[in-house]
């Protein structure tokens, strides 16, 4: 149940990356709330099962902390991504 803490939180951070990071004109609105989200499932998932309990503070830092780091970073090379894939394709269209 206490994982519900984490993923609320991640997604309301990622919400507040979402707004941070350049390029909204370019990616969804949930984008960064996603990975967030999705990211710190995975990584509660994983200490969870590697033994650290809910009262380890290592546990909150990783899942909620560290998924907005990876939801930032994912964030910041899928506009890399498609601003060299808009920047090719309007070269290549003599735009």
């Amino acid at each position: 149940m206490y994982i519900l803490l984490a993923l609320v939180a991640a997604c309301a951070l990622g919400i507040g990356a979402h707004f941070l990071i350049g390029g909204r004109e370019l990616r969804g609105v949930a984008l960064t709330p996603a990975i967030a989200t999705v990211a710190a499932g995975v990584i509660y998932t994983a200490m969870q099962w590697a033994g650290i309990g809910e009262d380890s503070i290592w546990l909150w830092l990783a899942s909620i902390i560290g998924s907005v780091v990876i939801a930032a970073v994912a964030t910041l090379a899928i506009v890399a991504v498609r601003r060299r894939t808009d920047a090719e394709t309007k070269a290549a269209l003599g735009i």
